[in-house]
């Protein structure tokens, strides 16, 4: 579960991380680095494919600045996992409601 989160620091589970991370079904992938510091390709979540859950959320920072490519897109989709693309805040948020429902993973910017 996130605690919180604020522009470079989020909460997860009581421990705070202060770089991007992903969260998987059975843990978190902590320091987290992309390919293109901003934009989100395939090799940036060879982890969250092979975790195969049901739905991905985004984190695209506090402004908004990652980009989602449509390689990603595509690839989410041909796997059966839903893609949900929105700021860290809402992101987060979002997060916290699915992730008791079904097996989810989230992939968060944390800063721009």
């Amino acid at each position: 579960m996130i605690d919180s989160y604020q522009f470079g620091c989020i909460v997860i589970d009581g421990r705070e991380y202060r770089s991007d991370v992903i969260i998987l079904p059975e843990g978190i992938k902590a320091d987290w680095w992309r390919l293109e510091g901003h934009r989100l390709q395939e090799d940036d979540l060879k982890d969250v494919f092979a975790a195969a859950p049901e739905v991905l959320m985004v984190g695209t920072g506090s402004a908004g600045m990652m980009r989602v490519s449509d390689e990603v897109a595509e690839r989410l989709k041909a796997e059966g996992i839903e893609l949900v693309v929105a700021r860290t805040a809402e992101a987060c948020e979002e997060y916290n409601r699915r992730c008791s429902k079904a097996p989810a993973a989230a992939a968060l910017h944390l800063t721009c």
